[in-house]
């Protein structure tokens, strides 16, 4: 099994969240673009303000490794309005996938309609330009009927209002890794929460991400039928090294 066409390795992490100088962070930025090119991932994972980098550094070396990106990190709280701006800048920047935070408290405080609609529109923006797009439902803010529920939204959404040949271009995506969890709990994916995502968003693809940090891991994963797994640890994965990463 060759697991790097599974990972989309990821560096979110402003500056500031880093402890860190902004010209250190580009430094790690690039040094994350040149490992997955290096290493032939699926995709780099980074903040919208680098895309650009990271497509120019792709681009250079005719690599096919993807550029993907995150829209309305990591809250999810913004207008559906400013989600598709700042979607459309993404993809004027060449990102490849577009991972936007669902509004998951919105869905919790029982706005489904607002929901309904960022997905619609936000999908319907990615397919038109060929994109593929993830929707994340930061599993560890949610319980476990939650998930299943706005798994089962996001599936029905997409399944009403585009064609079959499109599916496997919307994902359902666990988790952001930045969401605080109290007394240590995990705050990605774990076996319990992608059992549930699988069984609710089929036929859409389920991405796995957070806490997938050892090959052992990622192997499980995809044996459970994920079709990308989210990890700052693609390099230690691939190494069959054990990675201290917190993502």
């Amino acid at each position: 099994m060759d697991v790097r066409q599974y990972l989309d390795s990821t560096y979110l992490k402003t500056a500031e969240q880093a402890g860190i100088s902004e010209q250190k962070n580009t430094e790690v930025v690039k040094r994350t673009i040149q490992e997955a090119i290096d290493f032939g991932f699926k995709l780099v994972m980074i903040r919208p303000e680098h895309v650009a980098l990271g497509r120019e550094m792709i681009d250079k070396t005719a690599s096919k490794v993807l550029v993907g990106t995150v829209i309305d990190f990591p809250l999810g709280l913004s207008s559906t309005d400013k989600k598709l701006a700042e979607a459309e800048k993404a993809i004027a920047d060449g990102a490849d996938d577009l991972d936007f935070v669902v509004n998951y408290a919105a869905f919790k405080n029982g706005d489904v309609t607002s929901v309904k609609e960022e997905v619609l529109k936000g999908t319907s923006l990615g397919l038109s330009h060929h994109k593929t797009v993830k929707w994340i439902i930061e599993v560890a803010a949610l319980d476990d009927l939650q998930i299943a529920r706005l798994s089962a939204l996001i599936k029905n959404v997409v399944v009403s209002n585009f064609k079959e040949d499109q599916y496997a271009n919307v994902f359902v995506k666990s988790s952001t890794g930045f969401y605080k969890t109290a007394n240590g709990l995990p705050n990605g994916a774990t076996v319990e929460t992608i059992v549930i995502m699988l069984e609710n968003a089929c036929p859409l693809p389920v991405k796995a991400a957070g806490g997938v940090r050892t090959f052992a891991e990622a192997q499980d994963m995809i044996k459970l039928g994920v079709k990308r797994i989210g990890t700052s640890s693609a390099k230690a994965i691939a190494e069959g090294k054990i990675s201290e990463a917190d993502y």
